[in-house]
């Protein structure tokens, strides 16, 4: 790749946000982080090449947000994160396009594999070119 990849990551949690933004980056990412999915839509999706957004939000919740940024970017790669272990969030899911679903915690190399293997498939179908 060129260019780093620029991967938003969205949660109300400042330490789920730092330790993202601490893995991606050793990973060699670039990372935008924002404790709201507002905050998110407020700086525009153009740069970002890959959403990571936990679920269970005041606000907006991580659906809504997917809603909104598949209307906008319906081909950008979305994670969706949960802390709560109710087997309905993974129902609310289905028939979503997401790309993956994680549950905390969950293992920092697992998702950044799944990540990179997303990222990889995206840049070969020439989804950067917006």
């Amino acid at each position: 790749m060129n260019k780093k990849s620029v991967i938003a990551v969205v949660d109300d949690d400042p330490r789920v946000l730092e330790s993202l933004e601490n893995l991606f980056e050793s990973a060699g990412y670039s990372v935008l982080t924002f404790q709201s999915g507002p905050s998110l839509l407020g700086t525009g999706l153009s740069e970002v090449d890959c959403l990571i957004t936990d679920i269970g939000m005041a606000g907006m919740d991580g659906f809504e947000l997917l809603d909104l940024v598949k209307k906008v970017r319906p081909r950008l790669p979305v994670f969706l994160l949960t802390g709560r272990h109710e087997i309905g969030d993974q129902h609310r899911a289905t028939g979503k396009d997401i790309s993956g679903f994680f549950m905390k915690p969950f293992g920092g190399q697992d998702l950044l594999a799944a990540i990179d293997r997303t990222l990889r498939n995206t840049n070969l179908e020439g989804e950067n070119d917006q």
